[in-house]
């Protein structure tokens, strides 16, 4: 074959290349715009493939299931609402009640300790050990213009800041510790008592709110106190205010939120009025906390089955997990409001001590996330199964450049 021969054959061979690729790329511009016309159809397929490997399983709904059961039994037997004790039944619960009868004359001389004799802000470990703390008494505040008046259902727990239940670790545990109560604008009294008929702490004389500050902090720092154990002092404090908080929380009136009796104990007291006190606080917060405990218990259980194999994608298992939660959550407080609604208009009163106020936070909440999780990955399987439809033979056209 001569040069004018090989020349032609190969122009031969190239024009039929070129052909062969325009013919392939008028296939390809045929699909895409078959692909581009019946784009909703193909959307809808894809949507349905999506659906069906996010669909559950057996095993899914048996964690299902198990995820209910535990959401009904947290609702129904660990988290309700339960019946409050009145502050005097409350009130046994404190550290060492059983020796700080003020009216046990007896006892208190045989302690030694008939009633505070303590210089000023500085009591000894024993009167402190064997007293009430001192802000719980408004016995003669009349003779100081009554400062603990008019704060409604709460009381003396709204106006002395000894029960704010954040602020009375600092100032509540300075007031035990210098035998002193303090109101909720900071002003101060020396606490006294009396045994015998009409014994008991009462308010004595005004007090310096910075002094009772200064001579905690002395106390603390510098061990100043009647036998050099003024730490000891301060930390039996802090122990003795936490109890008698807890105490507090759990009694009929219970305390106001942290520091809104600062600024307004009568608005404490109405919150209260409304639910709104540490008691309800405290139960609401420990709904929510075991709901999710138990939210995040299933999913991780649930992650630990995943089997490449059977369950696809791990992202098509991790929204069939989001489902499993989001559902199981939904299921137990629909149940949990239906029981209250229909018990309580059947004439249980006690029913709405059921209620999951924090168990519907919870699933609230997931309901927004789960749906906004399952809502991105869904949008990100649509886009690269639709890639996948257009973009069709991606070498053909690399190819082609």
């Amino acid at each position: 074959m001569n040069r004018f021969d090989r020349m032609r054959a190969e122009h031969t061979a190239a024009v039929g290349e070129y052909k062969q690729s325009l013919t392939k790329i008028a296939s390809e511009a045929g699909r895409v715009a078959d692909v581009s016309h019946n784009a909703e159809k193909i959307i809808d397929d894809i949507e349905k493939q999506f659906e069906k490997a996010t669909k559950l399983t057996k095993k899914d709904v048996a964690f299902l299931f198990l995820a209910v059961a535990l959401q009904c039994c947290r609702q129904y037997l660990l988290t309700d609402f339960k019946v409050r004790p009145g502050d005097a039944e409350a009130a046994k619960k404190t550290l060492l009640e059983d020796k700080v009868d003020p009216k046990d004359k007896l006892r208190r001389i045989e302690k030694g300790l008939e009633e505070r004799h303590h210089k000023l802000y500085n009591p000894s470990f024993d009167e402190i050990l064997l007293h009430p703390v001192p802000f719980d008494t408004t016995k003669g505040s009349k003779n100081f213009g009554s400062p603990f008046s008019g704060a409604g259902k709460l009381g003396h727990r709204a106006t002395a800041i000894g029960h704010d239940p954040i602020l009375g670790l600092i100032f509540g545990t300075a007031n035990i510790a210098t035998s002193t109560i303090t109101t909720w604008d900071f002003k101060s009294f020396h606490v006294s008592s009396k045994t015998g008929k009409g014994g008991g702490d009462y308010l004595k004389s005004r007090a310096s709110t910075a002094k009772i500050i200064e001579s905690a902090q002395n106390k603390l720092v510098h061990n100043v106190g009647p036998n050099n154990d003024g730490r000891l002092i301060m930390a039996f404090s802090l122990i003795k205010e936490i109890v008698h908080l807890r105490s507090d929380v759990h009694s009929k009136n219970s305390l106001p939120l942290p520091f809104v009796s600062a600024v307004d104990p009568k608005l404490a007291s109405t919150l209260a009025e409304y639910g709104l006190d540490m008691e309800n606080i405290e139960i609401v917060g420990k709904q929510a906390g075991c709901a999710m405990l138990i939210n995040q218990i299933i999913s991780l259980v649930h992650t630990l089955f995943y089997d490449e194999s059977k369950d696809g994608s791990r992202q098509s298992y991790q929204v069939r997990t989001r489902k499993i939660i989001l559902y199981s959550n939904l299921i137990a407080t629909t149940s949990n409001v239906l029981y209250v609604a229909i018990a309580t208009y059947l004439g249980d009163a006690k029913a709405v001590r059921k209620l999951d106020v924090g168990g519907f936070m919870v699933t609230m909440y997931r309901l927004v996330t789960d749906l906004m999780f399952i809502k991105n990955i869904k949008k990100e399987f649509l886009e690269k199964e639709f890639y996948k439809k257009v973009m069709g033979d991606v070498n053909l056209m690399e190819e082609y450049k």
